[in-house]
């Protein structure tokens, strides 16, 4: 809705100071034709705001100007609410700030929000971990977490998989990511990707002895970590195997193998189909295959053919003796 974008463009001004028109529509999801006309409406209601153009140019609002509408709508107030996962924020050692923070706000709402946002906190629960994921501990969170915010450096003692697996590393910790119930630390130089439950130790100073170091001013974090898990997935996946499946086996896969499935999957006249599926190695696909019994046939690579119908003669052996 119309005036719901013009708000958000105010609040935006109001909380980020200049942006451009560019900037704007790609908040809002809008073209900048629609910006523009936006800004037109702004004008004509009074609102104090003027635009520069150039290359460092945008719009902004009248120093000392600040409006009030920061009302939340009913999906705003629930989200809000949806949002507090006091598991991670107890990690943080943020979860009594959580917690009353959640209390200030469900106090400030009207009576309708609060009652929307009550049913939806007692119907929809969020738990970030996994099933079979073990509950790690992670000792030095709390202080990557304080070196991120403060931008403080951190030498540390780290854990690898591969030789040596125990390293030195001076850390500058950019940021915290929470992926699937296991905290990393997106750190400089690089940067690169840390898991913080692998911090063996922490030998740098504390307070003011600690060494600072400047953020970078371009480095976004939401950024960066989808190019990572864009190029994990590459790299986890290394290879192909060509296929058929029954239409069972079909319905069961998931993630890459469904998406490559439904790119290149080809449905032949006896109702399997042919595709070209994503692998990480012939010993895992091997193993995954397996699971699939006599709904997958392996066509290539040939290695991966001859290892499967090796172990289904090895079971039919072991079967025949029984």
């Amino acid at each position: 809705m119309k005036s719901s974008r013009l708000v958000s463009i105010l609040l935006l001004l109001q909380t980020r100071g200049r942006l451009t028109a560019a900037q704007l529509a790609q908040e809002l999801e809008v073209s900048v034709r629609t910006v523009y006309r936006d800004v037109e409406a702004l004008h004509a209601a009074g609102v104090p705001l003027y635009g520069d153009a150039g290359h460092a140019g945008g719009y902004q609002l009248l120093a000392g100007y600040r409006t009030r509408l920061t009302g939340l709508s009913a999906g705003e107030a629930e989200a809000l609410f949806l949002s507090g996962i006091p598991g991670p924020a107890a990690e943080l050692g943020l979860g009594s700030a959580l917690a009353a923070a959640q209390l200030k706000l469900r106090a400030a709402v009207p009576a309708e929000l609060r009652d929307q946002a009550d049913r939806m906190r007692s119907r929809f629960h969020l738990d970030a971990p996994g099933w079979y994921a073990p509950d790690e501990e992670v000792p030095y969170l709390t202080a990557v977490a304080d070196a991120v915010w403060h931008s403080r450096v951190l030498h540390v003692r780290y854990r690898r998989w591969k030789e040596p697996t125990d390293v030195d590393r001076r850390l500058e910790p950019y940021g915290l990511v929470l992926k699937a119930g296991r905290w990393y630390v997106v750190a400089g130089p690089g940067p690169r990707t840390y898991r913080v439950d692998q911090i063996l130790e922490i030998v740098s100073e504390e307070g003011e002895l600690a060494e600072e170091f400047e953020p970078l001013e371009d480095f976004d974090l939401a950024a960066y970590w989808q190019r990572y898990q864009a190029d994990f997935h590459a790299r986890l996946y290394g290879g192909e195997a060509l296929v058929r499946l029954s239409p069972r086996a079909a319905a069961r896969l998931k993630g890459p193998a469904a998406r490559a499935l439904a790119d290149s999957g080809t449905v032949e006249p006896d109702g399997w189909t042919r595709a070209l599926l994503p692998i990480e190695s012939t010993d895992h696909a091997h193993g995954d295959f397996l699971a699939m019994g006599a709904e997958i046939e392996v066509l290539g690579p040939p290695e991966l053919r001859a290892r499967m119908a090796a172990t289904a003669d090895a079971l039919a052996a072991t079967y025949a003796s029984g």
